[in-house]
């Protein structure tokens, strides 16, 4: 078992169905899923589910948080309001997997309109077996903290 083994999930109204199926996908892995999301298709707005997200993460309750809405791009940049977080927008493994190597990051956001399922569950699994690689990565991630005030 893993060491807080807590994931957060949120999303607006536009990812349900994605959210869900990422929620049952890193359940099957061992995670313990904290999904916080809507359940209605009635439209709500995706800056209060990417904070309350992130401040699962913040406080240290989650491990990790995976947000989603349209794009990724609105619920992310509410999500890296919050002190302590860093959240990007993957579409490809790549970006997901360099995001937690390089740059620590602790949520990701994903666009339930820009990437199939499929695509997404392979983001999250890039996400989740990346491990920070400290070294000459740690004092830039230090910088970016500091822009925190």
């Amino acid at each position: 078992m893993r060491a807080n083994n807590q994931i957060v999930l949120s999303s607006d109204h536009t990812a349900i169905q994605l959210r869900q199926a990422i929620a049952a996908h890193i359940a099957a892995q061992g995670w313990e899923v904290v999904d916080i999301g809507p359940t209605s298709s009635e439209s709500t707005p995706y800056p209060q589910h990417g904070e309350a997200a992130a401040r699962r993460v913040a406080s240290g309750d989650c491990r990790f948080g995976i947000i989603l809405c349209g794009t990724g791009q609105g619920i992310m940049m509410a999500a890296n309001k919050v002190k302590g977080i860093r959240c990007g927008v993957c579409v490809d493994t790549f970006s997901a997997r360099m995001i937690r190597q390089h740059n620590d990051a602790n949520m990701l956001s994903i666009g339930a309109r820009v990437v199939g399922e499929g695509l997404a569950l392979d983001l999250v699994d890039a996400f989740l077996t990346a491990e920070f690689e400290g070294g000459r990565h740690a004092p830039r991630v230090e910088m970016i903290g500091a822009l925190e005030g």
